[in-house]
Protein backbone atom coordinates (compact mmCIF):
# COMPACT_ATOMS: atom_id res chain seq x y z
CA UNK A 1 0.00 0.00 0.00
CA UNK A 2 1.29 3.53 -1.19
CA UNK A 3 0.66 5.98 2.10
CA UNK A 4 1.51 8.75 -0.68
CA UNK A 5 -0.95 7.73 -3.16
CA UNK A 6 -3.61 7.64 -0.08
CA UNK A 7 -3.09 10.89 0.96
CA UNK A 8 -3.24 12.06 -2.33
CA UNK A 9 -6.61 10.57 -3.30
CA UNK A 10 -8.10 11.72 -0.13
CA UNK A 11 -7.54 15.12 -0.52
CA UNK A 12 -9.04 14.85 -3.42
CA UNK A 13 -12.08 13.45 -1.93
CA UNK A 14 -11.76 16.77 0.87
CA UNK A 15 -11.73 18.70 -2.18
CA UNK A 16 -15.07 17.73 -3.65
CA UNK A 17 -16.86 17.86 0.15
CA UNK A 18 -15.96 21.03 0.37
CA UNK A 19 -17.48 21.50 -2.83
CA UNK A 20 -20.58 19.76 -1.38
CA UNK A 21 -20.75 22.54 1.76
CA UNK A 22 -21.16 25.37 -0.87
CA UNK A 23 -24.85 24.73 -1.11
CA UNK A 24 -25.86 24.75 2.39
CA UNK A 25 -23.53 28.11 2.32
CA UNK A 26 -25.87 29.45 -0.82
CA UNK A 27 -28.93 28.15 1.58
CA UNK A 28 -28.00 29.94 4.10
CA UNK A 29 -27.64 33.23 2.09
CA UNK A 30 -31.10 32.89 0.43
CA UNK A 31 -32.66 32.45 3.83
CA UNK A 32 -30.45 35.40 5.35
CA UNK A 33 -29.03 33.49 8.46
CA UNK A 34 -26.23 34.05 10.98
CA UNK A 35 -24.41 31.30 10.17
CA UNK A 36 -21.95 31.99 6.45
CA UNK A 37 -18.91 32.59 8.30
CA UNK A 38 -19.57 28.77 9.93
CA UNK A 39 -19.92 27.17 6.52
CA UNK A 40 -17.46 29.53 4.86
CA UNK A 41 -15.04 28.57 7.83
CA UNK A 42 -15.93 24.44 6.74
CA UNK A 43 -15.29 25.03 3.44
CA UNK A 44 -11.69 27.04 4.00
CA UNK A 45 -10.37 24.54 6.20
CA UNK A 46 -11.97 21.15 4.51
CA UNK A 47 -10.29 22.25 0.91
CA UNK A 48 -7.34 23.81 2.29
CA UNK A 49 -6.68 20.40 3.80
CA UNK A 50 -7.43 18.81 1.13
CA UNK A 51 -5.45 20.94 -1.34
CA UNK A 52 -2.50 20.22 0.73
CA UNK A 53 -2.94 16.71 0.69
CA UNK A 54 -3.34 16.49 -3.34
CA UNK A 55 -0.30 18.25 -4.05
CA UNK A 56 2.23 17.68 -0.98
CA UNK A 57 1.60 13.65 -2.02
CA UNK A 58 2.11 12.11 -5.23
CA UNK A 59 0.29 9.25 -6.41
CA UNK A 60 2.73 6.30 -6.99
CA UNK A 61 2.47 5.31 -11.34
CA UNK A 62 1.84 1.50 -10.72
CA UNK A 63 -1.90 0.46 -10.70
CA UNK A 64 -3.94 0.84 -7.15
CA UNK A 65 -4.09 -2.32 -5.81
CA UNK A 66 -7.13 -4.21 -3.44
CA UNK A 67 -5.38 -3.35 -0.77
CA UNK A 68 -4.84 0.16 -1.85
CA UNK A 69 -8.72 0.58 -2.50
CA UNK A 70 -9.55 -1.33 0.88
CA UNK A 71 -7.54 1.70 2.46
CA UNK A 72 -9.02 4.79 0.67
CA UNK A 73 -12.76 3.59 1.01
CA UNK A 74 -12.09 2.72 4.56
CA UNK A 75 -9.95 6.69 5.62
CA UNK A 76 -12.51 8.15 2.63
CA UNK A 77 -15.17 7.68 4.91
CA UNK A 78 -13.78 8.07 8.04
CA UNK A 79 -12.42 11.74 6.52
CA UNK A 80 -15.84 12.22 5.41
CA UNK A 81 -17.78 12.08 8.42
CA UNK A 82 -14.48 14.29 10.24
CA UNK A 83 -15.17 17.23 7.98
CA UNK A 84 -18.36 16.95 7.27
CA UNK A 85 -19.16 17.41 11.24
CA UNK A 86 -17.63 21.07 11.28
CA UNK A 87 -20.78 22.33 10.03
CA UNK A 88 -22.07 21.69 12.83
CA UNK A 89 -19.35 22.05 15.47
CA UNK A 90 -18.82 25.81 14.10
CA UNK A 91 -22.69 26.49 13.93
CA UNK A 92 -23.16 24.91 17.20
CA UNK A 93 -25.68 22.79 16.59
CA UNK A 94 -24.61 19.89 19.18
CA UNK A 95 -23.37 20.72 22.32
CA UNK A 96 -20.54 17.78 22.81
CA UNK A 97 -18.10 16.68 19.99
CA UNK A 98 -19.53 13.24 20.71
CA UNK A 99 -22.77 14.48 19.47
CA UNK A 100 -21.40 16.36 16.51
CA UNK A 101 -19.72 13.35 15.32
CA UNK A 102 -22.51 10.97 15.89
CA UNK A 103 -24.74 13.05 13.97
CA UNK A 104 -22.40 13.30 10.83
CA UNK A 105 -21.39 9.62 10.91
CA UNK A 106 -25.29 8.88 10.98
CA UNK A 107 -25.53 10.99 8.28
CA UNK A 108 -23.25 10.17 6.07
CA UNK A 109 -24.11 6.06 6.60
CA UNK A 110 -27.32 6.66 5.87
CA UNK A 111 -28.19 5.12 9.38
CA UNK A 112 -30.76 7.77 10.43
CA UNK A 113 -30.44 8.06 13.84
CA UNK A 114 -29.98 11.17 15.33
CA UNK A 115 -29.30 13.12 18.99
CA UNK A 116 -31.39 16.18 17.41
CA UNK A 117 -34.35 17.11 19.17
CA UNK A 118 -36.04 20.19 18.03
CA UNK A 119 -34.96 20.07 14.64
CA UNK A 120 -36.78 23.04 13.29
CA UNK A 121 -34.87 25.59 15.60
CA UNK A 122 -32.15 25.10 13.42
CA UNK A 123 -30.84 26.65 10.61
CA UNK A 124 -31.91 25.89 7.12
CA UNK A 125 -28.41 26.01 6.06
CA UNK A 126 -27.77 23.14 8.80
CA UNK A 127 -30.74 21.26 7.99
CA UNK A 128 -29.87 21.47 4.42
CA UNK A 129 -26.54 20.03 5.51
CA UNK A 130 -28.31 17.35 7.57
CA UNK A 131 -29.83 15.97 4.74
CA UNK A 132 -27.04 16.63 1.72
CA UNK A 133 -24.81 14.36 4.08
CA UNK A 134 -27.31 11.63 3.72
CA UNK A 135 -28.21 12.29 -0.33
CA UNK A 136 -23.96 11.51 -0.67
CA UNK A 137 -23.61 8.69 1.65
CA UNK A 138 -26.66 7.17 -0.16
CA UNK A 139 -25.11 6.63 -3.08
CA UNK A 140 -20.99 6.77 -2.24
CA UNK A 141 -18.81 9.77 -2.15
CA UNK A 142 -16.05 6.58 -3.71
CA UNK A 143 -18.65 6.22 -6.14
CA UNK A 144 -18.82 10.19 -7.11
CA UNK A 145 -15.13 10.18 -6.79
CA UNK A 146 -15.15 7.44 -9.46
CA UNK A 147 -16.95 9.35 -12.12
CA UNK A 148 -13.50 11.77 -11.77
CA UNK A 149 -10.29 10.13 -10.94
CA UNK A 150 -9.86 8.96 -14.25
CA UNK A 151 -9.17 12.33 -15.45
CA UNK A 152 -6.73 12.04 -12.83
CA UNK A 153 -4.88 9.35 -14.28
CA UNK A 154 -6.06 6.74 -11.87
CA UNK A 155 -7.67 3.81 -12.10
CA UNK A 156 -10.94 3.03 -10.18
CA UNK A 157 -11.80 -1.00 -10.56
CA UNK A 158 -9.91 -1.72 -6.73
CA UNK A 159 -12.12 1.10 -5.32
CA UNK A 160 -15.43 0.34 -7.00
CA UNK A 161 -14.58 -3.55 -5.74
CA UNK A 162 -13.91 -2.10 -2.40
CA UNK A 163 -17.00 0.30 -2.29
CA UNK A 164 -19.95 -2.04 -4.01
CA UNK A 165 -21.51 -4.59 -1.00
CA UNK A 166 -21.87 -8.33 -2.62
CA UNK A 167 -19.94 -10.84 -3.97
CA UNK A 168 -19.45 -9.54 -7.03
CA UNK A 169 -18.94 -6.12 -8.59
CA UNK A 170 -20.75 -5.76 -12.00
CA UNK A 171 -20.15 -2.98 -14.10
CA UNK A 172 -22.64 -1.26 -16.33
CA UNK A 173 -19.86 -0.17 -18.90
CA UNK A 174 -16.44 -1.59 -19.62
CA UNK A 175 -15.21 1.47 -18.16
CA UNK A 176 -15.91 1.78 -13.96
CA UNK A 177 -15.98 5.52 -14.69
CA UNK A 178 -18.26 5.06 -17.35
CA UNK A 179 -20.26 3.19 -14.56
CA UNK A 180 -19.71 5.07 -11.78
CA UNK A 181 -21.50 8.20 -14.64
CA UNK A 182 -24.63 5.83 -14.86
CA UNK A 183 -25.12 5.63 -11.21
CA UNK A 184 -25.21 8.82 -10.73
CA UNK A 185 -27.39 9.98 -13.46
CA UNK A 186 -29.81 7.85 -12.66
CA UNK A 187 -29.12 8.92 -8.78
CA UNK A 188 -29.83 12.58 -9.72
CA UNK A 189 -32.61 11.89 -12.27
CA UNK A 190 -34.60 9.95 -9.48
CA UNK A 191 -33.81 12.84 -7.07
CA UNK A 192 -35.08 15.38 -9.64
CA UNK A 193 -38.24 13.81 -10.10
CA UNK A 194 -39.16 12.72 -6.29
CA UNK A 195 -38.60 16.40 -6.02
CA UNK A 196 -41.37 17.75 -8.66
CA UNK A 197 -43.65 14.62 -7.42
CA UNK A 198 -43.64 16.46 -3.58
CA UNK A 199 -43.27 20.05 -5.50
CA UNK A 200 -46.41 18.93 -6.84
CA UNK A 201 -47.99 17.21 -3.56
CA UNK A 202 -47.93 20.55 -1.67
CA UNK A 203 -44.71 20.42 -0.22
CA UNK A 204 -42.68 23.42 -0.38
CA UNK A 205 -39.12 23.64 -2.30
CA UNK A 206 -36.94 23.48 0.91
CA UNK A 207 -38.51 20.67 2.39
CA UNK A 208 -38.77 19.11 -1.02
CA UNK A 209 -35.17 19.07 -1.34
CA UNK A 210 -34.28 17.62 1.62
CA UNK A 211 -37.08 15.15 2.15
CA UNK A 212 -35.56 13.67 -1.65
CA UNK A 213 -32.51 13.54 -0.28
CA UNK A 214 -33.12 11.47 3.16
CA UNK A 215 -35.53 9.33 1.22
CA UNK A 216 -33.42 8.40 -1.90
CA UNK A 217 -30.78 7.44 0.69
CA UNK A 218 -33.13 5.81 3.00
CA UNK A 219 -31.61 7.70 5.89
CA UNK A 220 -35.19 9.64 6.87
CA UNK A 221 -33.43 12.99 8.23
CA UNK A 222 -36.46 15.10 7.81
CA UNK A 223 -36.22 18.91 8.34
CA UNK A 224 -39.46 18.72 10.48
CA UNK A 225 -39.91 17.70 13.90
Amino acid sequence: MSPSTLLNLLGFLNLLLAGAMVFPLLVNWIYGEPHGRAFLFSIAVTALSGLLMFLLFKRSPRDLTFRDGIAIVAFGWISAIFFGALPYLFTGTFGSLADIFFEAASGFTTTGSTVMTDIQKNSHGVLFWRALTQWLGGMGIILLSLAILPFLGVGGMQLYKAEVPGPAADRLRPKISQTARILWEVYLLISGVEVLVLLAGGMNLFDAICHTFTTMATGGFSPRN
